[in-house]
């Protein structure tokens, strides 16, 4: 753990980024609300010199005496000797929620600044809240209204929103987006990922109408290690007291009625013994319905207990071996994100073909509807931040960041029954500055939800034949998860990687976060040749035979359920800037691997009948 001074540092940077981004928190279940959406066409300007944004000094526009000269003033020619060197109902147009880089050509590659511009109506009503809510935009956002600045915020897969009450106009209103992608060596994630950058508003729009006095925040899940005791915790937006407030589930004919106390809150545990509990064999989600006097407001949730005993994982008293596979935030069908509730269902549905019953959403957060998805279709879920490979550890700035990452995560899905894991990381160097990081984020994911298991996907080393685990961030953690590519970038073929043992320090539930090999969907040979379908079929069915030995193997997340585009991947012929570790290539085709983890994926489903 980092000494005094070291600690308070750190503490003092994270308050204030907190209190520099507090404008920007989100609010829970933003789609039950009055929402407008801003999704569909909007013009966009390519500006890799940042013209649009900094003067010729290079100072920002919107830090000038006027606060204007940017290209968030939008400005019309009205007079023709008038000088304006952008025009952004000329511009052409792209789709959001998406990103830049599958909707053009040239921009396919393009790291830098896009602004982008939408306008809309709007009739504000007084006695109203209102909020623009951007679902995520990556990486750095600058959002403007009408040419003034609502402010920033960074982090490409949380969602973030700004208050704009008194600030929409009656009629037309113009909302200017600077997003900038650009990978810095500061920043969470940075600048070295195995994954496509991909730039833009890459998630839903919204402008939402709430009261004066509005729901803020809540939590309705079940105590840690009970299956009866629920806790209901939840916030207005303000600090009146002895506001009415209700919670009521109509199908367990329950409901509570409440007033705030002085900080606008409730807090209540209370037992109720006919829940019938969610699993994913049995993926049970009630109504519950959230009232105050001038708002109601409905989520689907559902209730379960998941926890660590010796080397089982239980959930719901009953051990699980989880069934897994890693995904990315990727349509391999059609390029870019996934944008709708199609492609998502697509995407688990693949899973559960592999009779799947947990995913592990790889390396970020994934869209909130993929989220709530999982808790429909029955799938428990491995939830990541992108604190990932070569961290700048010792920056208390971007620990601060890492933690909001976190932070955003948690809150936005905490009540969603299929997140049964927070991850604070994946393959991140041994050293001091690194475990007084990660330990700091885990301290912070058990304080602000103690009712799942905290991991992170670590490495392990090898000495001989034996793989070593003895990562000392294991003893802040839950699950001993690690990833190892025995056969693809180490330990010769794949028939060879079953003389491989390991040796692990912590006595914990073991779930393997990564393994796997690449393979070209149609390309045949024999299984020593690699790239080959029948390489990847021979590594899987060898991989499960080495990984059988652990006795406290709890689960695993091959890597990967679909081939995805990356930069690093570049050999013109098998990979061509696609890695294909998936089981599932980018057509759609099932490599043989897929039935191999299938078939195994059987036998551990009748053995933990």
């Amino acid at each position: 753990m980092p000494n005094f001074k070291v600690r308070v540092f750190i503490i003092c940077f994270s308050l204030l980024y907190s209190i520099a981004h507090a404008q920007v928190s989100s609010i829970q279940n933003i789609q039950a609300r009055k929402i407008q959406s801003l999704n569909g066409k909007w013009n966009y300007i390519v500006d890799p010199y940042e013209n649009g944004f900094y003067d010729y000094r290079h100072q920002p526009f919107d830090q000038s005496k006027t606060g204007t000269g940017g290209f968030f003033d939008d400005k019309e020619q009205k007079d023709k000797s008038e000088l304006i060197e952008y025009n952004f109902d000329g511009s052409p147009q792209m789709n959001v929620p998406s990103d830049w880089n599958s909707q053009s050509e040239k921009l396919e590659l393009y790291e830098g600044t896009v602004w982008l511009r939408k306008k809309f109506n709007a009739q504000p009503e007084k006695g109203k809240r209102y909020l623009v809510y951007f679902a995520a935009v990556n990486y750095e956002a600058h959002v403007y209204l009408n040419g003034k600045k609502l402010g920033v915020h960074k982090g490409g897969f949380t969602p973030f929103q700004f208050d704009v009450t008194g600030k929409l106009k009656a009629g037309s209103n113009s909302l200017v987006v600077k997003a900038d992608n650009t990978r810095k060596p500061d920043e969470i994630p940075t600048v070295n990922t195995d994954w496509w950058n991909y730039g833009g508003i890459t998630r839903d729009v919204y402008v939402a109408e709430l009261p004066e006095h509005f729901i803020s925040d809540y939590k309705i899940q079940l105590e840690k290690g009970s299956k009866n005791l629920i806790n209901i915790n939840l916030k207005l937006n303000d600090s009146f007291s002895g506001q009415d407030v209700s919670v009521s589930i109509p199908e367990l004919n329950l409901e509570r009625k409440y007033k705030t106390d002085n900080e606008g809150k409730i807090s209540e545990q209370f037992i109720w013994n006919n829940l019938s509990l969610w699993s994913p064999e049995n993926p049970k989600l009630y109504t519950v319905n959230i009232k105050s006097a001038n708002e109601s407001i409905e989520d689907k949730i559902g209730f379960r207990n998941i926890e660590v005993m010796g080397d089982s994982i239980m959930l719901n008293g009953k051990s699980v071996f989880l069934r897994g596979i890693s995904i990315h935030d990727e349509n391999p069908l059609v390029a870019g994100r996934l944008r709708s509730e199609g492609d998502m269902r697509m995407m688990l549905q693949w899973a559960k073909d592999m009779n799947c019953n947990y995913v592990r959403l790889a390396h970020y957060p994934h869209n909130e509807e993929m989220v709530r998805l999982a808790d429909e279709m029955g799938l428990l879920v491995w939830a990541e931040v992108p604190v990932y490979w070569t961290i700048s550890w010792e920056n208390p700035v971007t620990y601060a960041n890492a933690k909001q990452h976190l932070t955003d995560l948690i809150l936005r899905d905490k009540n969603r029954a299929s997140v049964i894991v927070w991850s604070i990381g994946n393959e991140t160097p041994l050293s001091d500055a690194r475990l007084s990081f990660m330990s700091n984020l885990a301290e912070t994911a058990r304080s602000l939800d103690d009712t799942r298991l905290i991991a992170a996907a670590l490495e392990v080393h090898r000495e001989g034949n034996t793989m070593i685990l003895n990562d000392p961030l294991g003893e802040k953690i839950d699950l001993v998860s690690f990833n190892e590519y025995a056969g693809w970038y180490f330990g010769g073929t794949p028939s060879e990687i079953t003389k491989y043992d390991f040796n692990i320090k912590y006595k914990k539930p073991v779930v393997v976060t990564e393994f796997g090999g690449d393979a070209l969907a149609g390309f045949h040979a024999d299984e020593n040749t690699r790239w080959s379908e029948e390489y990847q079929e021979a590594l899987y069915k060898n991989q499960i035979t080495m990984l059988s030995k652990i006795a406290a193997l709890r689960g695993m997340t091959p890597w990967i359920l679909a081939d995805f585009r990356s930069p690093r991947r570049q050999h013109p012929v098998y990979q061509n800037f696609w890695n294909r570790k998936g089981l599932i290539s980018e057509t759609g085709k099932r490599k043989k691997a897929f039935y191999v983890l299938k078939n195994f994926y059987n036998q551990i489903q009748a053995k933990y009948k």
